[in-house]
């Protein structure tokens, strides 16, 4: 992941600035998944604040240029890595294309949209990542389609064990421009979190899948 704690520190201010992210430990919010969670974050907030995606665009920009040196193309996760990456691929001067979650259902049955062109060397953008899987399957589809995957770019990453493992087990390194320890650290020095909230919040990510059932 990226170490830099400047640019952690700017994206976490700015997604709890913008309410990207919201913090409720005490009032927790339900993912998808079916997982308690004191967190919710929702990166494409972030469009809608031209300084704030701006940053971040050149945030991710420098940071794949200095991670990953020259690349063909960049690919958007959908859906929320779409905008993000079409962002940097309008800042390198590069080629875009996507992946959908799943074959398009209709017409060319489409898993990779765009101008696919294999062979390039290929940074996937995704705007945050859990347990890495939806980005890995990503991944996968772009080394199934016959692109070489330089790796994956994130704004945000909560910093699970399990990610971690995810990609090292695909061999398929990984930046994030901030992450969950610097976003707690900034929310209690700028009290948007109490104290005694700390220990709730790190509790949650240790064991985020049973924590909060009763």
């Amino acid at each position: 992941m990226l170490n830099n704690t400047e640019t952690q520190q700017q994206v976490a201010e700015f997604l709890l600035q913008i309410k990207a992210i919201k913090l409720q430990p005490n009032n927790p919010f339900t993912w998808a998944s079916g997982w308690k969670s004191p967190i919710y974050c929702d990166n494409r907030v972030t469009l809608s604040h031209p300084t704030i995606r701006t940053y971040i665009r050149q945030q991710l920009t420098e940071a794949i240029s200095e991670k990953f040196g020259a690349v063909g193309c960049i690919a958007g996760v959908a859906t929320a890595g779409i905008p993000q990456g079409a962002l940097v691929a309008q800042e390198l001067g590069l080629p875009f294309i996507y992946v959908r979650s799943k074959p398009k259902e209709h017409g060319t049955g489409s898993l990779i949209e765009g101008d696919v062109v294999t062979g390039k060397r290929v940074v996937v953008i995704e705007d945050l990542i859990s347990t890495g899987k939806s980005s890995l399957q990503a991944v996968n589809a772009l080394r199934d389609a016959g692109y070489d995957v330089a790796g994956l770019a994130a704004i945000f990453s909560y910093g699970f064990d399990v990610a971690d493992q995810n990609f090292k087990k695909a061999n398929c390194p990984y930046i994030t421009l901030s992450n969950y320890d610097a976003l707690i650290a900034y929310a209690e020095e700028h009290q948007y979190i109490l104290p005694a909230d700390v220990a709730i919040l790190k509790q949650w990510r240790e064991n985020p899948a049973e924590w909060g059932v009763k």
